[in-house]
């Protein structure tokens, strides 16, 4: 199981604990800092089973200042969240071939 997780997120710290407080193994990836390549971010967004516009944090200022209202392509998607990480949705949970975002945090329970 691995978490790409946002130290600073209180979804994502409840959604890590939730899983060690199961018991499970989890491998944590601090994907601010271990940014996942465009090969994992489209395998990731292929496991979730949505768009990579979906995966966008829409809230974020960088996302209105500069995305808001632009016609953008799923693979150019892809390329601005590798530049811009902050932007990915969190936390993301991977089990095996499913996947799922933690919001809410309960939500990780669907991959036990």
């Amino acid at each position: 199981m691995k978490i790409y997780h946002n130290p600073r997120c209180s979804k994502s710290r409840e959604t890590l604990a939730i899983i060690q407080k199961a018991g499970k193994q989890v491998e944590i990836i601090d994907y601010q800092n271990q940014v996942p390549t465009e090969k994992e971010l489209i395998a990731i967004i292929k496991l979730l089973g949505i768009n990579a516009e979906d995966l966008v944090r829409k809230g974020e200022d960088v996302y209105k200042e500069k995305f808001k209202g632009k016609k953008i392509t799923q693979q150019e998607w892809v390329k601005i969240l590798i530049e811009h990480p902050k932007l990915i949705e969190r936390p993301i949970v991977i089990n095996g071939d499913k996947a799922i975002i933690g919001r809410p945090p309960e939500k990780v329970l669907e991959l036990f």
